[in-house]
């Protein structure tokens, strides 16, 4: 998704949920502020890089193929933008250990990992509940993708068609991909950008979507194409479907995370909350456009009477750098990174403890709590700790077992010196 949805769309969920205008519009920063926390932002304000909810192409370029990259960048991009649905999931075939750890970090929506980041975000921070947003409804546009780099699983078959209308009638088109980077979608004869096809399992060039470029972000488009995880057998993806599921769930969620309902369950969808909206919204959602930004605010202002300022990266830049450092955690990015190293902490611990190292190593999040920015360094010091003094415990452990076997040895000898003695200096062989 982009800045059309998780911005906009946002607000207008979070209004219609009840929120008012100032507080739909911490959500809707929050929501957009994810595709933009990068360690190089983070860095040039002196906050915490380990709140990084994305990464730059420079810095995934820079990043490296080892073990500790990749979980690295499995950790950001599973917490945040695809969000596993099954981490129990079986592969229809059988499969190495290794494969099925990535089959089973495929994003999907109505996981039990949603509710437990819908249910993290409750009774804390706008900054949390628009983060979980952002989480929310990428479950439904990056579904069939994982956030670890992985030919075997993100990889597709070269044949992608989408379905357009032309002349009243919906046509299929095939579609053509260039690997430009710096080249804009042409959506009017279906040609898009997407990664370059790379034979090394773990490129980033195999990262999540890359393979269907952009395509999962536009809330219009309906295509079939063939992924590597599903054997390229054919799968249809209808973007305005799964779109309202999300624009429905995220009113349904928000209403929860304000008290209007008393459990965030999955398949739930508050289709009522849209009922007088629900022309101009399918209007929206199905307009061929690269940005529907313009549509999504004007329909939100209508809704608010009040006036959606443009997102702006650096709106609370000033007010985190002046901030003192025992201040830091009550400004708007102080509350937006304790939210978003609480996320990424629990993702990383479930991913963790479901038997899969592809995220790394995880502490319990609940049983170690997480307070702020410094009690965030203090778990991770407290880990530390912890292993220190298992190790501690095991060398001490091994230190009194040895002591009492050379005690024991000391015995023996003593004993065979005196019957020596007592025998007058001969011993038995």
């Amino acid at each position: 998704m982009q800045e059309d949805f998780h911005y906009y769309a946002t607000y207008c969920a979070a209004y219609i949920a009840g929120y008012s205008h100032e507080e739909s519009m911490d959500i809707c920063y929050s929501a957009q502020f994810v595709d933009l926390c990068t360690r190089t932002y983070l860095a040039g304000i002196r906050a915490p890089l380990s709140a990084a909810t994305t990464q730059l192409q420079l810095e995934l370029a820079e990043s490296g193929a080892d073990p500790i990259s990749l979980q690295d960048m499995t950790r950001i991009w599973a917490s945040f933008h695809f969000l596993p649905r099954d981490l129990k999931a079986e592969p229809d075939r059988k499969c190495a250990k290794r494969y099925k750890n990535k089959y089973r970090l495929i994003c999907g929506p109505n996981g039990d990992l949603l509710i437990d980041t819908v249910n993290l975000a409750k009774g804390r921070t706008l900054q949390a509940a628009g983060l979980a947003m952002h989480v929310l409804a990428d479950t439904w546009a990056h579904r069939y993708f994982a956030g670890t780099p992985s030919l075997a699983i993100n990889n597709t078959y070269k044949y992608f068609f989408e379905y357009r209308p032309e002349d009243g009638e919906i046509v299929e088109a095939r579609i053509k991909f260039n690997h430009n980077p710096g080249s804009i979608d042409d959506i009017v004869n279906s040609h898009y950008t997407n990664s370059v096809h790379q034979n090394n399992e773990n490129s980033i060039m195999n990262l999540g979507h890359g393979r269907a470029g952009h395509l999962p972000d536009y809330s219009w488009a309906i295509y079939r194409y063939m992924p590597a995880w599903g054997d390229y057998k054919v799968i249809i993806k209808d973007n305005p479907l799964d779109y309202t599921y999300a624009f429905t769930q995220m009113i349904y969620a928000l209403k929860y995370l304000r008290g209007v309902e008393s459990e965030f369950k999955t398949d739930t969808y508050d289709v009522a909350a849209i009922s007088m909206y629900k022309d101009e919204i399918r209007d929206i959602i199905t307009k061929r456009q690269l940005d529907a930004c313009a549509d999504w605010k004007a329909f939100g202002e209508r809704l608010s009477g009040c006036v959606i300022d443009e997102f702006d990266i650096d709106r609370y830049r000033e007010e985190y750098i002046s901030a003192k450092d025992s201040e830091k955690d009550n400004t708007f990015l102080g509350r937006f990174i304790i939210a978003a190293m609480a996320q990424k902490s629990m993702v990383t611990n479930r991913i963790f403890k479901s038997g899969n190292k592809l995220a790394g190593y995880s502490i319990d999040y609940e049983t170690k709590g997480l307070g702020g920015i410094r009690d965030y360094f203090r778990l991770l010091k407290k880990n530390t700790e912890f292993e220190i003094n298992d190790m501690a415990e095991d060398v001490s452990a091994f230190a009194e077992e040895t002591a009492e076997a050379l005690a024991c040895l000391e015995e023996d000898i003593m004993e065979k010196d005196s019957a020596e003695n007592n025998s007058g200096g001969k011993s038995k062989k």
